[in-house]
């Protein structure tokens, strides 16, 4: 419970420590202050025989504001006035030696009286300093601990992002030499079109169409998952399949790992979905694989497989882990293994094996913070000279995927369109490309379509434009970007409906739209273009 009085008791310490800080008003003190108790025991009159009971008080507070010079003035000042007016000096033996011996008793109290009071104050004031300096020390070591630990956020995150790039690094050959082998399956296939309509011949069309729509969707696959793992990527989970999400990798795993290292994979069949970032999970199973592949610089074999494991209670305690069904994501090598100190300290911010300059010592740590963030947990077994094996253990869900409001997925089945007779749209991208071919399909459906190529432009069309029903524009337009053309537009033209394109693979660009704006990402099926239009003016 706290003192009811602390507050005035800090203000009266206060208050004494400003008097003693001015010599003047010390020694002023101590005169009034007896006068007053002077004043008093002549109140009391013969109810009181103690003849410096109310002289006390004064002494006290002469001290305490004044130090131990105004204490021992007071002092005097009280002999005197008690000898004046109620120790009359008597010369008759015993009562004026009484008289001088009470005198002398009280001086030697009083000024003991004095000399303790004002140590006590004098400590006391120390003490007020020291509890002061020591406030103002914790503060400043307080907003310094701080400030380091945010510095240690950042260079963490640095770190982390570093760890990612290493492994995009690893990746760079293989991705190269695939992505310009599905551009030669895209040009060829044009070329080839090109040729047989010179030719005349169009029996073979469709086949190049496929071949060419095939490698584009595997480049702008292969394209967003290498964007998702160099972009930083907050957690963002969603009802997962570790199967589809294992076979997705496989091909890029078996191009990231040496020639002489064999892949296998197994699938549980009929494993039920967890919740988790796929983004991170992708992530988390590179790092895994390429750490496994280190393991084994003379070849070997990596094993990944998914399965499905119930945890009782004790074994859930083991792990830190609720009780329950749990997805695990196992990867297993033939490599050199761990000793055990090595294993004790394997999922350690920053404890590498690798010499410097090859490893951050962030990717096991980061995959273990992975892991229990998302509900699980990830285990480490290995012994010298046999190989390692990680366990990923993610809880499994029920339910349906959640949805992502005012993002439309990269491809929506074709529906019948309607004529746009004649209604004004204006298409907004800096890649001439996208602009002639969304202008064509729109043209086709009727719709009158004006092109620009970045915000500038599109400003100036806007003013002269009488009327506008659907602006198109890229987002990540030079100067300024397509959020902040849409909300200058809606100015001009208030009743303005709005289309989105990005060629990001994450969401950050989401977040600078107009809320419930749609959002479509490149690349995209043309011919989705002309009823996701007519829904939009339909609104």
């Amino acid at each position: 419970m706290a003192w009811p009085f602390r507050g005035n008791f800090v203000r009266l310490f206060i208050t004494l420590l400003r008097i003693r800080e001015r010599t003047w008003l010390r020694y002023s003190l101590p005169l009034p202050l007896c006068m007053l108790a002077l004043a008093a025991r002549m109140a009391l009159g013969q109810a009181v025989t103690a003849p410096f009971v109310t002289f006390i008080p004064a002494i006290l507070i002469s001290t305490l504001a004044g130090g131990i010079g105004p204490g021992l003035l007071s002092v005097a000042i009280t002999a005197a006035m008690a000898n004046y007016f109620f120790l009359p000096n008597q010369n008759i033996g015993l009562l004026y030696a009484k008289s001088w011996f009470i005198d002398l008793v009280f001086l030697a109290i009083t000024t003991a009286m004095v000399v303790l009071t004002n140590i006590a104050m004098v400590n006391s004031i120390r003490l007020g300093r020291v509890s002061a300096e020591l406030h103002a020390a914790n503060e400043k070591l307080t907003a310094r601990m701080a400030a380091r630990t945010s510095a240690l956020i950042q260079a963490e995150e640095q770190l982390r992002q570093s760890q990612k790039m290493e492994a995009v690094g690893q990746l760079t050959g293989g991705i190269a030499h695939d992505f310009n082998n599905l551009l030669t399956g895209i040009t060829g296939s044009l070329d080839m079109l090109q040729t047989r309509l010179i030719q005349g011949r169009t029996q073979d069309f469709r086949r190049y169409i496929e071949a060419a729509q095939d490698s584009a969707n595997r480049a702008a696959t292969l394209i967003n998952r290498l964007l998702a793992f160099s972009r930083p990527q907050p957690l963002k989970p969603i009802r997962t399949d570790i199967n589809q999400l294992v076979a997705g990798m496989r091909d890029l795993i078996a191009r990231t790992i040496p020639s002489g290292i064999s892949l296998d994979v197994r699938y549980m069949p009929h494993l039920p979905a967890t919740l988790v970032d796929p983004n991170q999970l992708e992530h988390a199973l590179l790092n895994l694989c390429i750490n496994a592949a280190d393991a084994m610089p003379q070849g070997g074999s990596l094993t990944i497989s998914t399965g499905h494991v119930i945890l009782n209670a004790r074994q859930a305690s083991a792990h830190g882990l609720q009780p329950g069904d749990y997805d695990t994501l196992i990867v297993q090598d033939t490599g050199v293994g761990m000793p055990p100190d090595v294993q004790a300290r394997a999922f350690d911010p920053f404890f590498t094996t690798k010499s410097v300059g090859q490893g951050t010592g962030l990717g096991l740590s980061m995959i273990y913070g992975f892991a229990r963030q998302s509900g699980g947990h990830v285990s480490l077994m290995s012994t010298p000279g046999h190989g390692t094996m990680v366990t990923l253990y993610l809880p499994c869900q029920a339910g349906e995927s959640p949805s992502q409001p005012g993002v439309l997925p990269a491809e929506t089945p074709p529906a019948r369109a309607t004529k746009g007779a004649g209604r004004p749209i204006l298409i907004v991208d800096d890649e001439p490309n996208i602009r002639m071919l969304l202008a064509d399909i729109l043209q086709d459906e009727g719709y009158h379509i004006h092109q620009e190529a970045d915000a500038a432009a599109a400003m100036r069309c806007l003013r002269h434009l009488p009327a506008l029903d659907l602006l198109i524009t890229d987002i990540g337009l030079p100067g300024m970007n397509g959020a902040k053309l849409a909300n200058a537009a809606r100015e001009l033209h208030p009743n303005l409906r709005f289309l989105f394109i990005t060629g990001y693979a994450d969401d950050t660009t989401a977040s600078s739209a107009p809320v419930g704006a749609p959002i479509l990402r490149k690349p995209f099926n043309m011919t989705s273009i002309p009823p996701l239009v007519q829904a939009l003016l339909a609104e």
